[in-house]
């Protein structure tokens, strides 16, 4: 069933709050699949309650999973439109221009106050942690190995039952670190809710202000390279993500310059022997 004649048909049965969110679906199709559900909401004048009942209500497990769908159905023209246009002329040019243009976006919607906010937290952790699942979790242990180049012990884990006990055990002094594209990741949400009860500050890295994880961060970190459903783990929004890290390691190498320097110099040692 097309998505438009799925919302129809359901469309009496709802409540008015929920018929203000079809009514949007139903006007902003491409537009909606780079929302986050707190956008939407918004966008619809609703809450994000509404929006997972308007989805559970029209028969999908929760929004990603409407999001996934309504992806689906948009027509190949405008959805090669909305993922960069591919399919015609040099695409290593087009690329090259999409990356940099991601570090453009960043940069422009960087916030150095919360980017320095950010270096102050860390540079004073007792510990920090690194939390994220699936693509955002390649780059948590991305975020450990540049960290540990400059001397600085962070931990990043894959596993997500040991991820839930270390963040139970995390409190006052301890930085828990959430990456998420989408803000929306309940893995990810649930580690650091667990963290912040017990005292530990959190910093977020999404692409989306308006988002479930940036609502719970004490610190957020705002990342380009939107990706619709279709599109999980895109090279933009590692890059962006990636450009982050690298400004916050950045940021405490320029405070920390003679140990810095002696860090990068004892860690390249360590691992000079392991190649030819």
């Amino acid at each position: 069933m097309e998505m438009n004649d799925r919302i129809n048909t359901y469309y009496p049965s709802m409540t008015k709050s929920e018929q203000k969110v079809a009514k949007c679906v139903l006007a902003h199709p491409d537009n909606l699949i780079y929302l986050s559900v707190t956008e939407l909401a918004d966008f619809a004048g609703t809450g994000e309650t509404t929006v997972m009942r308007f989805c559970r209500k029209i028969g999908f497990k929760g929004y990603q999973d409407f999001k996934l769908m309504l992806a689906q159905g948009l027509p190949k023209r405008q959805q090669a439109q909305q993922e960069g246009g591919e399919g015609e002329g040099d695409y290593a040019t087009h690329l090259y221009a999409s990356m940099t243009g991601v570090l453009q976006s960043s940069l422009g919607m960087l916030d150095r106050e919360q980017l320095e906010q950010a270096v102050d937290c860390i540079d004073g952790a007792r510990h920090v942690q690194f939390f994220g699942v699936g693509s955002s979790g390649i780059t948590a242990l991305d975020a450990k190995n540049r960290f540990l180049r400059i001397g600085r012990r962070v931990e990043a884990i894959a596993d997500s039952h040991i991820q839930s006990m270390l963040a139970v055990t995390m409190g006052e002094g301890d930085v828990a670190f959430g990456i998420s594209v989408s803000g929306s990741t309940l893995d990810t949400n649930d580690m650091l809710m667990k963290a912040k009860q017990n005292g530990a500050k959190v910093i977020a890295m999404t692409n989306y202000a308006k988002s479930p994880i940036a609502s719970l961060a004490d610190i957020v970190l705002l990342t380009a390279g939107k990706e619709s459903p279709l599109e999980g783990g895109s090279l933009g929004a590692k890059i962006s993500q990636l450009f982050i890290i690298d400004l916050l390691c950045e940021g405490l190498a320029r405070r920390h310059a003679e140990e810095t320097k002696k860090m990068k110099e004892l860690t390249a040692r360590a691992v000079i022997d392991r190649i030819y």
